[in-house]
């Protein structure tokens, strides 16, 4: 006799384990730029921190408050335009430049107020389509409101010209990593705090089951209006930071385009976990930086992965992760190591086998006439040789009927390390 086992949770209670990734994430930002220096990977750092705040206040409403918006960059962007006026403007010399954010994020909440006066009374399609519709008018607005928004161009700005910090006027990308630093730690703690709050509880069972919501006394749209306008208030602190990094701001950080990004981002990390798109923005960026020096079709790949993600693994990586927890506590895990030798490594293989058959095609379509060698997994090949089609070809095949083959043996496996077995009663083994 088999049964899943239960887990019990206890709620309020600080305890070093609570404290325990937090203490290491504040660490870890004090000591990468010791490490690293002021070189490129300092900015990619930066990028990372700022959309990890941008995914986990977006999901705020996809996975706290099950509310799916289309256009939530907008409150980013318009933080964003407000900063760099504000770095503009002769007060600047007397603001300190960590300071920005705060201002962004106040500009953020005011227009979340506004606009989620009328775009939470419902959730569902409704709320998306308004969102939508909000997020092109505001990309339109851009072009046609030239004084706050600056046309095509954008607002551009310079962040040392205002008031030193203790002696700091940010003229290195260590110093603003430093600011951004900050920002993200005292960002995720309050939206960490939100979420155990009465108001963030209440924000999960709208999300279940408004009517049971309702019909216990809870205002289902209230509930929607708090947790949008603070999530537009952290939206507009990701703009501030942008805007202290990039020093720029244009429509694209505001369009669709954008928003459709952090969703992305936010399913590839997962919805259910808290820590789940904070990891999903650092493998976009890691992605979009490393991966886009690599291959021009990188988009494609993050596209492919996200429909894989959503389709097999809806809660994401993190999701994914954590459903390893119950196998751990029972001391399983290494049932599940030979499966996913035999049969995950080789359905890597013919990913790569397929990719390897893609960038190939992609190059006998955009080289130029007479250009034969390319560059692929760091090896030289012709690409009009009958050979390199023929060895990835058969990486691809094999390695998709292999893992096809292990499929069983893995969910065997699976269903084996997740399952108590019970020899008498209230006696496991």
């Amino acid at each position: 006799m088999t049964v899943a086992p239960t887990n019990t949770r206890k709620y309020g209670t600080i305890t070093f384990g609570t404290l325990a990734p937090w203490i290491v994430c504040a660490v870890l930002l004090l000591t990468l730029p010791l490490i690293f220096g002021d070189r490129g990977e300092i900015t990619i750092m930066s990028q990372m921190a700022i959309m990890i705040v941008f995914a986990l206040a977006y999901n705020m409403l996809l996975g706290q408050g099950g509310m799916l918006s289309f256009g939530h960059a907008v409150y980013v962007g318009m933080g964003s335009f407000l900063c760099l006026h504000v770095m503009n403007s002769a007060s600047f010399s007397s603001i300190p430049v960590p300071v920005l954010p705060l201002l962004g994020g106040l500009f953020g909440l005011g227009i979340a107020m506004i606009i989620g006066s009328f775009s939470t009374r419902s959730a569902g399609t409704v709320f998306a389509m308004i969102t939508l519709g909000i997020g092109e008018l505001m990309a339109a607005c851009v072009l046609i409101i030239v004084v706050f928004f600056g046309g095509e161009e954008g607002i551009s700005s310079d962040r040392t010209e205002g008031m030193p910090f203790f002696g700091v006027e940010f003229f290195t990308h260590i110093e603003a990593f430093y600011v951004i630093a900050f920002w993200l730690l005292v960002s995720s703690v309050l939206m960490y705090l939100f979420s155990r709050t009465p108001v963030g509880r209440m924000a999960n069972a709208v999300r279940d089951n408004p009517e049971r919501a309702q019909f216990l006394g809870y205002s289902a749209r209230w509930v929607r209006y708090v947790s949008f306008s603070a999530s537009g208030f952290f939206c507009g602190i990701a703009g501030g930071l942008s805007a202290i990094l990039f020093e720029i701001a244009t429509e694209s950080d505001l369009n669709v385009g954008a928003s459709g990004i952090i969703l992305l981002i936010v399913f590839l990390g997962g919805v259910g976990v808290f820590w789940g798109p904070a990891l999903g923005a650092i493998i976009f960026i890691l992605l979009q930086t490393v991966l886009g020096l690599q291959t021009h079709l990188w988009e494609l790949y993050v596209g492919v992965i996200f429909v894989c993600m959503v389709m097999f693994f809806p809660g994401g990586i993190a999701g994914l992760i954590v459903a390893h927890g119950v196998a751990m506590s029972l001391g399983k895990l290494n049932l599940l190591i030979r499966p996913y030798l035999t049969c995950v490594l080789p359905g890597i293989m013919g990913a790569l086998g397929l990719c390897g058959l893609v960038e190939m095609i992609f190059h006998l379509r955009e080289a130029a006439t007479g250009e034969y060698e390319m560059t692929l997994f760091w090896t030289d090949l012709n690409t009009h040789n009958f050979w390199p089609w023929l060895i990835f070809g058969g990486i691809a095949l094999g390695g998709a009927l292999i893992a096809r083959n292990q499929t069983p043996v893995l969910k065997e496996a699976w269903a084996e390390a997740n399952t108590i077995e019970i020899t008498s009663v209230g006696e496991p083994t």
